[in-house]
């Protein structure tokens, strides 16, 4: 009986010290994608009525994802998400949806949970991203772990790469994150020591550029599909927020079709 609980001992030892499996590789994918994405949230947002948030405009009034028009909407962002609680949310609000048609005017539809990470993944989905290349989440935090897991294990090939705010200028199709606990993260690096929990975040997309102002549309702003102005520096890098806002502590760069073989430049050779 030693002999045998000495061999498990070791045998577990030497399964903790075993390395972990080789993940698949992210692949590539055309120019197209990063397309479609800036399509399909620019459609979305102006579905929702083309609302506009940012420095210098009137605080916007909320109510829009309680309409009977929203209702289809959030719930093709839900259907995006694999995850339980996606789940759960979609079986809470189809009650509600139906205590509503039964004459229930007071149902909150979509009143919870945030649908802000649902939007940003029916977006990624509906353009053509595979899970593999971004996890779709109810949770930016946990989609943003998978993007900070591929960028460092496959820094060459990861179509999202994080980067400070201070010293990247973002460009279209990027994401725009923000952190809106009671305390922010300074660095998307500071998320690393506490991947897999829960942070309350926001991430837009990034739809315009301009000087002095970035543009990115993101989902339950107001209870709708919003866009939202960030004002930028003269070489375009987004800044700080007034004190009390989100504090922004990532900019993730869109890499699909800008890595090889669909890097502007490159050539495809084609079987016929």
């Amino acid at each position: 009986m030693r002999r045998l609980a000495a061999l498990l001992l070791l045998l577990g030892a030497a399964a903790c010290a075993a390395p972990p499996p080789v993940r698949e590789a992210p692949v590539s994918y055309p120019a197209s994608v990063r397309e479609r994405i800036l399509r399909i949230a620019e459609a979305e947002w102006r579905e929702w009525g083309g609302l506009v948030a940012g420095p210098g405009r009137p605080r916007l009034e909320p109510g829009a994802e309680g309409s009977t028009d929203s209702f289809p909407r959030v719930l093709a962002y839900w259907r995006a998400v694999p995850e339980a609680e996606a789940a759960e949310a979609i079986a809470r609000n189809r009650a509600r949806w139906s205590a509503r048609l039964a004459g229930d005017a007071d149902a909150a539809i979509w009143s919870e949970p945030a649908w802000s990470a649902a939007f940003v993944s029916y977006v990624m989905r509906g353009a053509g991203v595979d899970e593999r290349e971004f996890h779709a989440s109810a949770s930016h935090a946990f989609y943003l772990d998978a993007i900070l897991r591929d960028a460092i294990e496959f820094p060459a090939q990861a179509p999202f790469l994080p980067h400070e705010p201070a010293g990247y200028a973002p460009r279209l199709g990027d994401l725009v994150c923000a952190d809106r606990s009671a305390r922010p993260l300074a660095s998307w690096r500071d998320r690393l020591a506490e991947t897999g929990k829960f942070r309350p975040m926001h991430c837009d997309i990034v739809l315009r550029v301009s000087p002095g102002l970035v543009e990115a549309v993101g989902g339950n702003i107001a209870d709708a599909v919003t866009l939202t102005g960030y004002a930028a520096d003269a070489a375009g890098r987004v800044l700080s927020r007034p004190a009390g806002e989100p504090v922004i502590f990532a900019v993730i760069e869109n890499r699909l079709g800008r890595l090889p073989p669909f890097a502007p430049g490159t050539i495809i050779s084609a079987r016929r």
